[in-house]
């Protein structure tokens, strides 16, 4: 393939990266005159984030003596900005660059772009008004009157469709969700696979309840979101919602979303937990599933966790900028709308 460096496709790729600019700029005015104040995170980390199926780069610092320490780059921005949500900021975003191992493809990169922002003392319902907002302001930015992927287009002034993922389930691939979580939220993986079975969708017996929702979603339910206008996808199960409180009205459900656009995953957001002790108990839970999965775990980050007894009630969000520049110029790839994409 001709390198990304070569005038004749530079000039090819250009009118996306100029966009990309200006979609950067007028996101970065929204912000300002919403209050909120751009901060910068450090990409070396004690822990890169405890999540199963992230996967992260691990480096050594170097003392003056040639002691080592083993630092990750991380694969969100989230930590450090709790912790200044912790110090005492309550409106603040962040344009991160994050890295991500084992994700190589058109909707991934090992290196990208994470816009960030959370909100203080604000319900998470507000970070959905913001991503309206975004789309329309992405899609005026590059020009377009649509986003678009592949064969699908999207309207970026339409109101976004807001679907539980229960919901969605149901509609889609005809599994009553709920019926397989106990009252305080515990997974049935049997029960889970017994409806599968029954609408003849495939299951191995080593699956976990969460590898068998990951694959309904996956197959029935996400390419089938956010077409002619955007998806919320709302409620997840509270198993499947590391970092999120659950919801008042039912503890099986957690206060999470995620924004789809054109059958693309865009943003995911959260009302934040802000309980250290259950926190933790989280992450251990994920760590012992990614080292019983892959052979590995992350340490914890002890100063996040501390950080969070003084964290308020907060709403936060991570959004693809990258994607989100990739739908707004009807990109291929998310290569194409990175200055200089990892080799």
């Amino acid at each position: 393939m001709t390198p990304f460096w070569s005038p004749d496709r530079h000039a090819d790729r250009r009118p996306a990266l100029l966009a990309r600019a200006r979609i950067r700029d007028s996101l970065r005015a929204w912000f300002g005159a919403q209050g909120f104040l751009e901060v910068e995170t450090p990409g070396l980390q004690v822990s890169p984030g405890n999540e199963a199926h992230l996967h992260a780069f691990a480096t050594e610092a170097l003392g003056p003596d040639g002691t080592a320490r083993r630092y990750y780059l991380h694969t969100s921005p989230e930590f450090s900005m709790k912790k200044l949500l912790a110090a005492g900021e309550t409106r603040i975003v962040t344009f991160a660059p994050v890295w991500r191992n084992r994700e190589r493809g058109r909707l991934h990169a090992p290196e990208f772009t994470m816009l960030e922002w959370y909100r203080a003392r604000e319900g998470y319902e507000t970070l959905m008004a913001d991503c309206s907002a975004l789309l329309r302001l992405a899609a005026e930015a590059a020009g377009s009157a649509l986003l678009r992927h592949g064969t699908s287009s999207c309207d970026p002034l339409a109101a976004p469709e807001r679907l539980s993922v229960a919901e969605a389930l149901a509609r889609h691939a005809g599994i009553d969700l709920l019926a397989t979580l106990a009252g305080d939220g515990t997974p049935d993986a049997a029960a889970l696979a017994a409806q599968m079975a029954a609408r003849g969708l495939r299951s191995a017996p080593d699956d976990t309840w969460s590898d068998m929702l990951s694959r309904v979603l996956v197959e029935k339910v996400e390419p089938r979101l956010g077409h002619g206008r955007a998806t919320l996808l709302d409620r997840y199960p509270a198993a499947e919602a590391a970092l999120a409180r659950r919801a008042e009205d039912d503890p099986r459900v957690a206060e999470r979303f995620e924004l789809y656009v054109c059958g693309v995953e865009v943003a995911n957001g959260f009302g934040e937990l802000t309980d250290p002790a259950e926190q933790r108990r989280r992450f251990e839970a994920e760590m012992d599933e990614k080292a019983r999965v892959y052979g590995e775990r992350y340490p914890l980050d002890e100063d996040f966790l501390a950080a969070l007894a003084l964290m308020p009630p907060a709403s936060g969000i991570a959004l693809g900028f990258d994607r989100l520049v990739m739908l707004a110029t009807a990109a291929p790839s998310i290569d194409a709308v990175q200055w200089v994409p990892v080799a």
